[in-house]
């Protein structure tokens, strides 16, 4: 929105009643209610307006019912994209997910990499891959005018839930992470990818699929680099996942008992086994897409939790 406000545009926001708001607060945007689940009132939010840009998602890595994922990534989507083909919408950009990519064991994937639904670890991952599907389905088949953009690890300002790996930043900023596991992310500065879905939307191939990404690093890399942006020491302890499994499952029942996301998940950990290090070549070469240093990301990161007080 902020990106789009920027360079002059007029903004419309689709926001659920009661949703919270904190985001939009101050901003001159026109702001219209309704849900993805009804695509009626979807219909009258995007009536007029001749670009789209869905972004919204249920993006959890634990949900205690997946059906009600399931519900607003994928059927959502279908309902949002049929009322942008109803409403005649001149271009749509829709935010989908590093997730529904395949992965390079010891390498670096692309928008080509082969990628099947039963690689998909856990109902989000599952869900965002179902939803690109029908995207890139109802583009071939139905003329839907749509890019899609695929952001890896977005972190920084803005994040007011905070998100699954926003958490993982508080946690390590406040020395809360004593430990990690052998894994990897690609880290993007959340304003770079604003930047480029406006790029997709100008300069996007209807039907393609473009990675937003940053940098790859290993998780002992970012939490060092969170350990120097806070004056604390880096965990050192390399955790084995085996002997964490069962710390996993019973953390899961205490969520489901408690009504709290679990600090560790069963599908977490079979996710972490990969290094999920992401080339945005394509992007760049296309778009003339950029991105800022992981450094720089992650100190925006930590700066936005010290603003909001989730770190001291």
């Amino acid at each position: 929105m902020r990106a789009l406000l920027a360079r002059g545009d007029s903004v419309r926001v689709l926001a659920r009643p009661r949703s919270n708001r904190h985001n939009i607060a101050n901003l001159k945007v026109e702001v219209v209610e309704g849900r993805l689940e009804d695509e009626a009132s979807l219909r009258k939010a995007i009536h007029g307006c001749t670009r789209l840009i869905h972004t919204a998602a249920d993006y959890r890595i634990w949900v205690p019912d997946p059906a009600v994922m399931m519900r607003a990534n994928v059927e959502g989507t279908r309902a949002l994209m049929r009322a942008a083909l109803a409403e005649k919408v001149e271009r749509v950009v829709y935010t989908s997910s590093v997730a529904t990519l395949g992965h390079v064991e010891g390498g670096i994937a692309d928008e080509d990499t082969p990628s099947v639904l039963a690689d998909k670890v856990g109902p989000y991952k599952q869900s965002k891959f179902l939803a690109e599907e029908l995207v890139r389905r109802m583009a071939a088949e139905d003329g839907l005018p749509v890019v899609i953009v695929n952001p890896s690890t977005p972190v920084g300002p803005g994040d007011v839930k905070p998100t699954p790996t926003g958490r993982m930043i508080v946690e390590a900023a406040s020395g809360r992470m004593p430990a990690y596991v052998d894994t990897g992310l690609n880290i993007v500065h959340v304003e770079d990818v604003a930047q480029g879905h406006l790029l997709a939307m100008e300069k996007g191939r209807i039907g393609e699929r473009y990675i937003l990404g940053g940098d790859n690093r290993s998780l002992a890399d970012i939490l060092a680099g969170i350990a120097r942006l806070t004056g604390r020491k880096p965990p050192r302890i390399k955790l084995p996942r085996a002997p964490l499994y069962p710390l996993a499952v019973a953390a899961e029942l205490w969520a489901r008992l408690s009504g709290h996301e679990p600090f560790v998940t069963v599908d977490g950990l079979k996710m972490s086994r990969w290094h999920m290090f992401f080339s945005s070549a394509k992007a760049e070469r296309e778009l003339g897409y950029h991105h800022r240093s992981a450094d720089e990301a992650l100190n925006a990161a930590v700066e936005w939790f010290r603003s909001t007080g989730d770190v001291a």
